[in-house]
């Protein structure tokens, strides 16, 4: 058994983390938003939702506005459960404490104010 959940691939890339992030909290978005939100160039947001679409995290819709193509891109159920995974998963690594028991792990008192750590 290993310690730490593995991570998923496909959210754990930075920018397909950051779109799934965006559409967690909204119904549906436009890519011209995702693209602003993220400073990514289109051709390379492009991809990376293609790459969530395929993995069904995502649904893509194409259609026209006003003459003008428009892409919507929301989440899907399979999108938000993997998700809710990847965040439990992340949670494991950063506080482990009491889920893994080892007489080599011994707990530390630290107080912020005597060793002057100033928190942001």
């Amino acid at each position: 058994m290993t310690r730490f959940k593995e991570l998923d691939p496909i959210l754990h890339s930075q920018f397909r983390l950051a779109i799934v992030s965006l559409l967690i909290g909204t119904e549906v978005a436009e890519f011209t938003y995702i693209r602003e939100q993220t400073g990514a160039t289109a051709g390379n947001l492009s991809i990376q939702i293609t790459k969530l679409k395929e993995s069904g995290y995502i649904e893509v819709t194409k259609k026209f506005r006003n003459n003008y193509p428009q892409t919507l891109c929301s989440i899907t159920p399979l999108g938000r459960e993997k998700f809710s995974e990847y965040v439990n998963s992340l949670k494991d690594y950063l506080s482990p404490k009491g889920k893994f028991k080892s007489k080599y792990i011994f707990e530390i008192p630290f107080n912020l104010e005597e060793h002057k750590v100033k928190i942001i």
